[in-house]
């Protein structure tokens, strides 16, 4: 990669540490060549044009799927009948799946296997006799079941939770917002650099959550898969998502301040770029020691659990991209527009 044209070489070397053991200097061969210590030279800065280009290409795709096509709910937010039941003759998901099918009143609900014998069977909304109707068709189909339990949402009930968590996503925002510029206003240009710093962690904290919820709403209404209906756990999902993208971007905002107090030579795109190459790989391996456990969650684990796994995943990686890529150059950005006097 080639360095940065206004930086020195010496000034670019980031997390230095030799390669070869220490030794005692009376312990080295005299004729032995002094190696010089590896540099990293990324200029993310100089091509920030074409990371913020890369997140547009992802967003703009999912902003028109919610938009024109919107989401799969699931029985939290689009309110429903649930079922949850237990057969004595311990059938395959397949065989309730046709079953669940094969009732006009549960023809497009969903068939989630809860361990064992356990099943839970969502609907649209029924009246207490067509759920007994239901009832009698599963027994005809499967045989004897044990009925543990059927849960009812209604309309008002699932705009309420919708309201409540974009309620929790917008408080979440704001408070991420003014605890950030509480966090750096002591950096050069005092609370107005405070909120800069805040606004580029809240413009990732966005582009994490847009890019998720578009890509679940792909997934769900225009893919139709399951995995991308939006319930509580979606919700749970979000919220965790944007703690981990402010915590990676905190890592990068925190090297920056630091360098700003040490660096009086470098300008101060130099220092944004010298503190992203000082965090990157922190950041990176961090975060790809939670995708190992996702993954595996993704693949082995419960059907009730995919879709949380997935949102994380995609949120996780999201963050970690959007912390390197977009929140530090943002920040360069904001400060050419609005420079500190």
């Amino acid at each position: 990669m080639p360095e940065l044209s206004d930086v020195d070489p010496q000034e670019q070397r980031a997390d230095l540490v030799p390669q070869e053991k220490a030794v005692a200097p009376e312990e080295k061969p005299k004729d032995e060549p002094r190696r010089e210590p590896r540099v990293r030279r990324l200029n993310i800065i100089g091509r920030r044009n074409v990371f913020f280009a890369l997140s547009l290409l992802i967003i703009i795709p999912g902003i028109i799927s919610m938009v024109s096509r919107g989401f799969l709910l699931g029985i939290d937010f689009a309110g429903g009948t649930e079922f949850t039941v237990k057969f004595a003759s311990q059938p395959s998901v397949a065989q309730v799946e046709n079953a669940v099918a094969a009732d006009p009143l549960t023809s497009g609900g969903s068939v989630i296997q809860a361990g064992g014998s356990g099943y839970i069977i969502r609907a649209a909304p029924l009246t207490p006799q067509q759920q007994k109707l239901v009832e009698d068709h599963l027994t005809s189909r499967l045989g004897p079941m044990d009925l543990q339990q059927v849960l009812e949402v209604g309309g008002t009930i699932a705009g309420e939770t919708i309201k409540f968590a974009l309620l929790a996503v917008v408080l979440a925002s704001v408070a991420i917002l003014f605890l950030l510029a509480i966090r750096f206003h002591n950096v050069p240009g005092g609370w107005r650099a405070g909120f800069q710093f805040g606004g580029s962690a809240l413009a990732a904290l966005l582009h994490d959550v847009f890019l998720l919820t578009g890509i679940f709403s792909i997934i769900g209404k225009v893919l139709g898969f399951r995995i991308g209906e939006i319930d509580s756990l979606f919700v749970t999902a979000v919220l965790t998502v944007v703690g981990f993208s402010v915590h990676d971007t905190i890592v990068v905002f925190d090297r920056i301040r630091e360098n700003l107090r040490v660096s009086q030579r470098l300008s101060f795109e130099q220092v944004v770029n010298l503190s992203i190459m000082q965090t990157a790989a922190r950041s990176i391996i961090t975060s790809f020691t939670v995708v190992l456990v996702l993954v595996a969650i993704l693949i082995a684990g419960g059907t009730t659990l995919k879709g949380f796994a997935l949102a994380l995943l995609v949120g996780i990686v999201s963050g970690t991209y959007s912390s390197i890529f977009n929140a530090a150059p943002l920040l360069v950005v904001w400060r050419r527009l609005q420079p500190l006097r």
